[in-house]
């Protein structure tokens, strides 16, 4: 039995485990990780973030070549099977885990290989594969940084080879012609927008009454509408009543007495945090009904010297949030500063893809705030005519009185890279955070940014404050 001692242990090599690693470590402490074998980045960089995202830039460029003019002039359009699509995203996998590894030994960062339970609060048990020998560890502080699980509930049978969840979807080595996509939130309409750019009939399922709630109308109203132009068939306020499969299809019964039947269902509705494993009962601790712990500002559980970080503490569930939480957190357990991250932006990697900061016109309208929006059209700006990418629009929300941006919306091309422009404006203090930024400083030209000058100049026309 080995024994080790740290400063700082950290279950979970995902972002937020990562950041906190990476902060701590230049603060001083003594720092470890604890990750499963073969999981080195955890599950962003092996189930979720990074595959799913290379996979969306695969068939991005499939449906470039395919409705390209040039292209379309030397020969007929490519129909690329699913596996060959999803062999070349995963090429990137291998090239995240290195990246890690490389920086953990740099750093002198250990990483110990295995299942972590906790002893007692501030010590681990780690077990490894195939009854290898248990090493224990004792850390001052340790920091859950688990990350989450596709939920599945119980009356869907998860083995059948034709029903899948959002981490063996990517393991699926056929072409199915239709689809069921039950669950509508980030995951589903990301994975809707992938499959019906391969061609595929997808029937997107949501128990909502719009797509994705949270973000500006619209914003959603864009993207509802862009999936059904893709082929997507939307259908709102449903839910599942059961699921039967057998070996040639999948049919879902909901609850209004519909029956889809398409080749494969893709159940996306829901995570759960991966705290089940970690004997929590142990040192006192309790996680909710879908495995997600409580923390404080300094993201400090209800046991002192237990930390959390990432999916396992819920909303947003962002990996760029989780790794700035790791980190906030780390510096909180240095005895540094702690900045809360309240505000991450949203990136949602659709086609075309979203991403937005700050308030809502819902939400300015229902607190009562004067405001006035300036727009942009991509179609108008000569980057977007040149690169084919003229699909979507950027909203800039401010109020007229101050001319403070209050929020800023993008759906579109690079839509998650410039959204850091008004991000970077908004989080100036005093008057620095102003709309006229855009109108009195110059962009290059031509760019998709500046359809920050566009907007604001529309926005301004419109609040007469020219």
């Amino acid at each position: 039995m080995a024994e080790y001692s740290y400063d700082l242990l950290i279950i979970g090599s995902g972002p937020g485990g990562d950041g906190a690693a990476m902060s701590a470590v230049k603060s001083g402490l003594k720092v470890a990780i604890v990750e499963r074998p073969q999981m080195l980045g955890g599950n962003c960089a092996h189930k979720g973030t990074i595959p799913s995202k290379s996979l969306r830039h695969a068939v991005k460029q499939i449906i470039r070549y395919n409705t390209h003019p040039l292209f379309r002039n030397i020969g007929e359009p490519k129909w690329v099977p699913f596996p060959a699509v999803l062999n070349s995203a995963n090429k990137v996998i291998p090239k995240q885990v290195e990246n890690s590894a490389s920086r953990y030994a740099r750093n002198r960062i250990r990483v110990h290989t295995g299942d972590a339970t906790f002893v007692t609060a501030n010590r681990v048990q780690v077990t490894q594969e195939k009854g290898g020998v248990n090493e224990f560890i004792t850390a001052t502080n340790i920091i859950i940084a688990t990350g989450s699980r596709p939920y599945r509930p119980v009356d869907v049978n998860f083995n059948h080879p034709r029903v899948y969840d959002s981490d063996t979807i990517l393991t699926m080595q056929h072409t199915p012609r239709s689809m069921i996509i039950y669950g509508a939130g980030v995951i589903g309409c990301e994975y809707a927008s992938i499959f019906s750019g391969l061609g595929v009939k997808v029937d997107l399922i949501n128990s909502r009454e719009q797509l994705l709630s949270f973000l500006d109308d619209e914003i959603s109203d864009a993207l509802s509408y862009h999936l059904r132009d893709g082929g997507v068939t939307v259908r709102h306020c449903e839910e599942y009543a059961s699921v039967e499969a057998d070996g040639k299809s999948v049919t879902m019964h909901l609850k209004s007495g519909k029956r889809i039947t398409a080749d494969a269902l893709l159940w996306s509705n829901g995570r759960t945090g991966n705290t089940d494993t970690l004997n929590l009962e142990e040192i006192g601790l309790q996680a909710d009904h879908r495995g997600q712990l409580s923390v404080s500002e300094r993201y400090e559980t209800e046991v002192p010297g237990i930390y959390a970080v990432g999916d396992v503490i819920g909303w947003p569930s962002l990996a760029s949030a989780s790794y700035d939480q790791g980190r906030a957190c780390a510096r909180g357990i240095a005895g540094l500063s702690v900045r809360a991250v309240d505000n991450a932006p949203t990136g949602i990697y659709t086609l075309p893809e979203i991403s937005s900061i700050g308030k809502t016109e819902r939400e300015l309208t229902e607190a009562k705030v004067p405001y006035e929006v300036g727009r942009a059209f991509f179609k108008n700006t000569a980057r977007a005519q040149i690169s084919g990418e003229d699909v979507g629009m950027l909203k800039i929300l401010f109020r007229v009185d101050t001319l403070e941006i209050l929020g800023v919306h993008c759906f579109g091309a690079e839509a998650s890279e410039i959204i850091h422009i008004g991000e970077a404006i908004m989080s100036q203090p005093g008057e620095g955070n102003s709309i006229k930024f855009f109108v009195k400083n110059t962009f290059n030209y031509p760019t998709m940014a500046e359809a920050y000058r566009s907007a604001a100049l529309n926005g301004l026309n419109r609040a007469r404050r020219f």
